[in-house]
């Protein structure tokens, strides 16, 4: 009896956070208003509302959408993403792939463009084929991979530079512990030198 309380307040939860109106928004009845909110990509809510029939998103910075943002709202009737500077590399794939799932009614992209990079500003991002977007990704992967390869340089000489110090340190330790090991020698030996003279000369004044 617990546990199916317990889900039913879970399932209760759940249906009154997904109705919620998010943050930084405005609703009225099945219509969200998230526009001019400075809304960036990072920022975006996480999930909107179940029965949203209009959704406003224009006018913000948003630069890509995350995947599986948009797929629940399948009651949109009205989407605006005009006025945004998205971004079409990798992380436009999923806005792109949207789009082209919506019916011609929605006309979700008109003037939804590319703010960059420079060889696709301009263009709509509905059109955008999928060889441009992935040649636009291999530029991303080419700093990536020209980032990685300079911090591991960076470990590498760091790494020798540990190994020189650590061998100068027990070359040093060594040359110590030898000295050392003479001093104590030559005191022994100085020692028994004077105790073979005291004793030689106790031996003198005996006779």
């Amino acid at each position: 009896m617990l546990r199916l309380l317990l889900l039913c307040l879970l399932l209760l939860f759940r249906a009154q956070r997904s109705s919620a109106c998010p943050h930084l928004c405005s609703c009225h009845g099945s219509r969200v208003d998230c526009s001019s909110t400075s809304l960036t990509s990072s920022s975006l809510p996480n999930s909107f509302p179940a029965g949203t029939t209009e959704l406003l998103l224009h006018n913000n910075l948003l630069t890509s959408l995350p995947n599986g943002l948009l797929d629940h709202l399948t009651s949109l009737s009205s989407v605006s993403l005009h006025a945004n500077p998205w971004v079409c590399d990798c992380g436009v794939l999923y806005l792109r792939a949207w789009l082209l799932r919506q019916p011609p009614s929605l006309a979700s992209h008109l003037r939804v463009n590319c703010s960059s990079p420079p060889n696709l500003r301009g263009r709509l991002v509905v059109y955008l084929t999928e060889e441009e977007l992935l040649e636009s990704c291999n530029y991303w992967y080419c700093d990536l991979a020209l980032a990685s390869q300079v911090c591991l340089l960076v470990f590498v000489v760091g790494q020798a530079v540990l190994l020189v110090a650590l061998v100068v340190f027990l070359k040093r330790f060594e040359r110590l512990t030898k000295e050392a090991k003479r001093t104590t020698e030559e005191s022994f030996t100085a020692g028994e030198g004077h105790r073979s003279n005291e004793h030689a000369a106790l031996m003198d004044s005996s006779i």
